[in-house]
């Protein structure tokens, strides 16, 4: 894939992933958002290759859900290291 398309992509699945990820982690910038989705799309598809997936022919659904699901987890971990809390004082 290119690398237009993996920012396209890598916006789009960092929104999703952003909407799945547990709990309120709406405290880290829409940047680091992207830049999760990002390495949620390469880190994914490098997991689905690597557990026998070959693609299908036309939209291979597993493996935009396997790069949703890490770019949730790439999601969390950003907002746990980034330490912004949404509580007030």
């Amino acid at each position: 894939m290119e690398i237009i398309g993996v920012i396209v992509a890598g916006i789009i699945i960092g929104l999703l992933g952003k909407f799945v990820a547990p709990g309120d982690k709406d405290n880290i910038p829409i940047w680091l958002t992207i830049l999760c989705g990002i390495g949620g799309v390469i880190i994914g598809w490098f997991v689905y290759t690597a557990f026998g997936g070959n693609g299908s022919p036309g939209v291979d659904w597993t493996r935009w859900i396997v790069a949703i699901v890490v770019s949730a987890i790439l999601v969390v971990i950003a907002s746990t290291v980034t330490g912004r809390s949404s509580a007030r004082r």
